[in-house]
């Protein structure tokens, strides 16, 4: 099997002899059906085919490569309804010029009558009726295979940008998000710094497994779930350390089985819940998280106070102007993002279907 694999993944690698293989084919599987219809010697119907060969190569390659390719692409119809009429005149009487006083000529005994070339020439209901399918059906299946390769080709070729473009942008989206996410943290330890406070450390301690995770564990197009939790569990303890008793925080973790998600969307929510609820509440702010997942759902579900009421549009931050770009480029239309704004609370919803 690998040594078929081999010799397979070789011909793929060599246009050339892939072109060789098809006429060799095609010269191969006509002698049978040729031998049969015909009701001549196995020698006699490969000298014939073979003589048919020349013109439904000819024909293929000028038809498929200049006809099609150059000048039907380029939107000139005339000229190339004109040469495919021509084409198919030359290369029918070809045909049987090839048959007529080279093919018979090595297969049939002496003395016998040639038809003369003027002949072959005038007689277009006989070169219409049993060389125009000899040579154009062999072109037609030409064609057929080399367009095929092509749409195949290209559509490997635009899943390949794609792939490469969603590479690319969710690179960019990490990259907005982490110093983002760095910058607050950072902050909110210089803080604790400035009061020579003795969660300092414990800090620093949650900031260095929040970046162990960010810059060496999460650069994959998916993660655990478990592992975003983690991450998560250990960034609400870090923001904690700035809130006294009046942040009133919940978490409720409902996983029936461990999936997959793409990294740091739902650090992104947490974040945007801590700076534009409970770090712009001066009053008691409250935020709510859960989530839910199950073999064909995961549900996100997280909620802030809001210290005023502004327009949803306000609202919305970078991070999850990027949220939604990342999803629409992982998840398509497998996923819905909800944002729910009231008077005084903001609720956000992500909803992934498996």
């Amino acid at each position: 099997m690998s040594y078929l694999k081999n010799i397979t993944e070789y011909i793929q690698q060599r246009r050339i002899l892939q072109h060789i293989i098809f006429w060799l084919a095609v010269l191969l599987f006509s002698i049978p059906q040729n031998f049969i219809d015909q009701g001549h010697t196995l020698t006699r119907t490969f000298v014939y085919n073979l003589c048919l060969l020349l013109p439904q190569i000819l024909a293929s390659y000028l038809i498929t490569y200049y006809i099609i390719l150059r000048l039907l692409v380029h939107k000139k119809y005339l000229t190339s309804v004109f040469l495919l009429i021509v084409s198919v005149y030359v290369f029918t009487a070809l045909g049987r010029i090839m048959i007529v006083h080279i093919g018979e000529t090595l297969v049939r005994e002496q003395p016998f009558t040639q038809e003369p070339i003027i002949d072959i020439l005038t007689d277009i209901r006989h070169l219409a009726s049993g060389y125009l399918p000899a040579v154009f059906s062999t072109v037609l299946i030409f064609v057929s295979i080399k367009f095929f390769t092509n749409y195949k080709a290209i559509k490997e070729k635009e899943l390949y940008m794609l792939n490469d473009k969603v590479t690319s942008e969710l690179k960019t989206l990490k990259a907005q998000l982490n110093p983002h996410f760095l910058f607050n943290t950072l902050n909110n330890i210089y803080a604790l710094s400035i009061e020579n406070s003795p969660q300092t450390s414990v800090s620093i301690e949650k900031l260095s497994k929040i970046l162990d995770y960010v810059l060496y564990r999460c650069n994959t197009k998916y993660v655990a779930i478990s592992s975003e939790i983690e991450l998560l569990e250990n960034y609400i303890e870090l923001e904690k350390l700035r809130y006294d008793d009046r942040l009133k925080l919940t978490f409720n973790n409902n996983i029936e089985m461990d999936g997959e998600i793409a990294p740091l969307i739902l650090l992104s929510l947490v974040e945007n819940a801590f700076k534009h609820g409970a770090g712009e509440d001066s009053g008691s702010p409250e935020i709510d998280i859960s989530i839910h997942n199950t073999s064909h759902l995961f549900t996100f579900v997280i909620s802030n106070t809001i210290a005023t009421s502004t327009d949803d549009t306000e609202r919305i931050s970078i991070g999850l102007e990027n949220i939604k770009k990342q999803l629409d480029l992982i998840y398509q239309d497998k996923f819905e993002l909800i944002l729910d704004h009231k008077p005084k609370i903001f609720t956000v919803t992500i909803k992934i279907n498996k």
